[in-house]
């Protein structure tokens, strides 16, 4: 049996079981994700949110599932229908292969590469294309521009979201996910992580993430009042439920890269406790609880607000922190908090791959 997974056929098999471990993780996730969104917002309003299909509405999110895929797909005239049909396909997928490089324990990832901050960047850039495909193929004014505006949402964001993850890179020495994780290690648990040195840039990445992901309240792409549903607003059936799934795998997405960062991963926030991918997962949903609610207290921004807000205040601070950082880095400020290389442990100690 060892000399079958050693074989190049039993690498294959292995890469294909991880990769359908992670797949089934994220689905089942993003069906209880929709469940607790649309809970979290009930609740604030003081309703009952989902709560007949299934044992306390737990089967709400399946049932909206298979009604968006025996729908009718509806097609506009004139659309380029190769690319009408890929665009949200091309969203989803790779909103899904940024989960590769995600770690939620030692040795539980898929690919432990040494510059997997680099890779969720590389693809989270490249998810703006299945936006403005969208909107291009739909042969209609209204997704066409409401893409082209949440382009440019995306990419002012994706410059503070790099440069404050850049300051993490510095004061944990490293790009790769598991070793940033194992830089917060340390004797005083919650307090060892990088939400107490980095806190205002934790408040900056996650207000860059709801914009980033289009969530409200800077869901101004897809927004009824602003350009009807947006690049999304000719879709309908299964496409426009991959687009759905592809916003809400990217939501879960930042949960993680938060968990990770900045909150210890899967590091118990009690010295004595054991650490473990529940952790992880638990600091996910506590961020994802987060982002529900500020979709359901926090008024939308007007679009200039957002891109003034993303380019004039956001950039610069992010970019005066990396300075600051660096500085305190390199003259060990408050005993090194700023510094953890020393703690580093090497990857091929603790986790498996490279």
């Amino acid at each position: 049996m060892a000399e079958f997974f050693a074989s190049p056929l039993g690498t294959a098999v292995i890469l294909l079981a991880q990769g359908l471990a992670i797949i089934a993780f994220v689905m089942i996730s993003l069906l209880f994700l929709v469940y607790g969104d649309r809970k979290v917002w009930a609740a604030v309003q003081m309703r009952r949110g989902p709560n007949v299909v299934g044992p306390w509405g737990l089967l709400q999110s399946v049932a909206d599932a298979l009604k968006y895929v025996v729908k009718e797909i509806v097609v506009p005239a004139g659309a380029d229908k190769f690319v009408f049909f890929l665009a949200p396909f091309l969203s989803m997928m790779l909103a899904m292969l940024a989960w590769v490089v995600v770690p939620f324990a030692p040795g539980w990832v898929m690919a432990n590469i040494n510059v997997g901050v680099l890779f969720i960047f590389a693809v989270s850039s490249l998810e703006v294309y299945g936006v403005i495909m969208g909107g291009w193929a739909s042969n209609s004014k209204y997704p066409f521009l409401a893409s082209l505006r949440s382009a440019a949402q995306m990419i002012s964001y994706e410059v503070s979201l790099g440069l404050i993850i850049i300051g993490v890179i510095i004061s944990a020495g490293t790009m790769n996910l598991s070793g940033i994780v194992e830089s917060q290690r340390g004797g005083y648990g919650l307090f060892n992580w990088y939400w107490l040195p980095h806190l205002p840039m934790l408040v900056l990445f996650f207000v860059s993430a709801l914009a980033e992901t289009n969530r409200p309240p800077f869901d101004l792409s897809e927004a009824e009042s602003e350009l009807v549903a947006g690049h999304m607003v000719e879709y309908s059936s299964t496409p426009y439920l991959l687009y759905m799934a592809g916003e809400y795998i990217a939501i879960f997405l930042m949960c993680a890269l938060i968990s990770i960062l900045f909150f210890g991963g899967w590091l118990s926030p009690i010295p004595g406790l054991p650490d473990g991918a529940l952790w992880m997962v638990l600091k996910m949903w506590v961020w994802f609880f987060m982002f529900a609610m500020v979709k359901a207290i926090v008024p939308r921004y007007r679009y200039d607000q957002l891109m003034r807000v993303g380019w004039k205040v956001f950039l610069p601070l992010s970019l005066a922190w990396v300075v600051l950082v660096a500085f305190l880095a390199r003259f060990q400020v408050l005993g090194g908090a700023w510094a953890r290389w020393d703690h580093l442990v090497p990857i091929g100690a603790t986790m498996t791959g490279g």
